[in-house]
């Protein structure tokens, strides 16, 4: 049933699909779609405006206009589908699958060994793959005791000693937070620090303010667990600058 009451309005102008106001909206009414935020449906907003302060460029207000009435037990049955396990995606082959979604382990060199090779002749230190978060199931045997890097996808090409500065004797899990599920991430992490012992975990993200989402997916997913392993994370320049490192 519809009525006049308040209820979020997004300005896709102003909007640069960063996905901060997502895990401040406690009724899971707003996500992130084509690199904007949307609202899910009418009746999960409550108006309360709780996503204002996280918008760094002024897109969410509330408004008054004629919407359906703010439904509890639709947010507790939306919410509860989203903590359902997420299934690995399919495999598309006919018999064996497609071999980008295979897990594999591979002998990788020590950060020492990386170091100490001449630039020319420096191989890849990638220990595993796939590397895709969305393509890397908890149960990942490389998971287990490792030191984990989260980078977002664009640091790949950004910043040229990721290699040796980063990957070097760490689990590299890359995505989008602009374009990718986002509860699809939170969900992964989740399961990933309840269900494997990690030694590490660092965060590389570019500047840029959508990117800064990928720290409030961990940060989601780490609130829900409280593991016990030191956390940073570092920002890379448009120009491949390395800007900040800082420690949770």
């Amino acid at each position: 049933m519809k009525t006049l009451r308040k209820i979020i309005k997004i300005d896709e102008e102003l909007c640069d699909g960063c996905g901060l106001c997502v895990p401040d909206c406690a009724e899971g009414s707003l996500t992130i779609v084509d690199g904007k935020a949307r609202l899910v449906a009418d009746k999960l907003c409550d108006g309360l405006g709780a996503c204002l302060g996280s918008c760094p460029t002024g897109a969410l207000t509330i408004i008054e206009r004629e919407a359906d009435e703010f439904d509890e037990e639709a947010v507790h049955h939306f919410l509860a589908e989203q903590k359902k396990p997420v299934s690995a995606p399919p495999l598309h082959s006919h018999k064996n699958g497609c071999p980008s979604a295979r897990l594999q382990s591979f002998q990788a060199m020590t950060p020492c060994q990386a170091a100490n090779m001449p630039t020319a002749q420096s191989g890849s230190v990638l220990s595993h793959w796939p590397v895709q978060i969305r393509l890397i199931p908890p149960t990942a045997p490389f998971l287990e005791n490792s030191e984990v890097l989260v980078a977002a996808d664009c640091t790949a090409v950004a910043y040229a000693d990721l290699q040796k500065g980063f990957l070097a004797g760490r689990v590299v899990m890359m995505g989008c937070p602009k374009f990718d599920d986002q509860q699809l991430y939170v969900d992964r992490f989740t399961e990933i620090f309840r269900t494997r012992k990690l030694r590490s975990l660092t965060i590389l993200i570019m500047e840029v303010p959508c990117c800064h989402a990928m720290l409030q997916i961990v940060k989601a997913a780490w609130d829900a667990v409280k593991p016990d392993f030191p956390v940073r994370h570092a920002v890379v320049s448009i120009r491949g600058e390395l800007k900040e490192i800082s420690a949770w």
